[in-house]
């Protein structure tokens, strides 16, 4: 019997990089997944082909840093499914060309790039923390970054975000706890996803040989189906007396 056999799993950003891995992981494993996805073809997509596969999905088109797109589309999951029992907040954005230093960055990209990592992690968990409490508790994901637990340069704003994703952790963490719903966080670097080449590949100030030789002590970039198998961890029995944990996924990067 898989992990999450019986369990309803939303997925946020499930229609690309480490969420869509998630997508077929979680599927794989017996959840019913639903993808909340920006871009419809990559939705769709996703839940098509899961489906072919023989596993259970569905799509949902949303914005996820607009509160009243979240709200409807949580009515809509209660109203199809009656409840959630697994939140992966995995949907992220890194603006490498356009986030930068405080002294210089446009406050227009700085609040464009907290609405969409940190407030949409929190619109989805306030529509989702009440149908976990109507199904006995559940399990939410947050997704971070190295960058939330170190000093990162020239991305502040996505810094401020990850910073307050890992710190919301530990509060919702304590505050839905005795509610049965754990919070934990996975905080990734250096996974090879189109992020990854945006933020890093794409900088001609990264030293990719550099960093494959001395930057990390693993010697090499991490997958995305290694980020999706610790959110399937988080979210199974597996980690049932995990709560408030912030896993750092970086290869040693952060402690080297």
């Amino acid at each position: 019997m898989g992990r999450l056999m019986n369990k309803i799993a939303v997925i946020t950003g499930g229609g690309g990089g480490i969420g869509r891995t998630a997508v077929d992981r979680f599927a794989r494993e017996g959840a019913t997944v639903l993808i909340l996805e920006l871009n419809p073809e990559w939705g769709k997509k996703a839940e098509e082909e899961v489906v072919a596969a023989g596993g259970k999905a569905k799509f949902y088109p949303v914005d996820i840093s607009d509160f009243r797109q979240v709200k409807a589309v949580f009515e809509q999951i209660e109203a199809d499914f009656g409840g959630v029992d697994i939140l992966y907040n995995n949907a992220s954005v890194f603006w490498g060309k356009k986030d930068a230093p405080l002294d210089v960055l446009d406050m227009d990209v700085f609040e464009r790039i907290v609405k969409i990592n940190l407030f949409g992690l929190v619109y989805c968990s306030k529509c989702a923390i009440p149908l976990m409490k109507k199904r006995g508790g559940g399990s939410i994901i947050n997704t971070a970054s190295s960058a939330g637990v170190i000093g990162i340069p020239k991305c502040d704003s996505y810094t401020a975000a990850k910073g307050g994703t890992v710190s919301l952790t530990r509060s919702m963490a304590v505050e839905f706890g005795p509610y049965n719903i754990r919070t934990n966080c996975i905080a990734p670097a250096a996974i090879r996803t189109p992020m990854v080449a945006e933020s890093n590949l794409n900088d001609p100030d990264f030293d990719e040989q550099f960093f494959l030789t001395q930057g990390t002590p693993l010697r090499r970039w991490g997958k995305p189906e290694e980020i999706a198998s610790t959110a399937l961890f988080l979210a199974s029995e597996d980690a049932a007396y995990l709560n408030g944990a912030i896993l750092v996924a970086d290869g040693g990067i952060t402690v080297s």
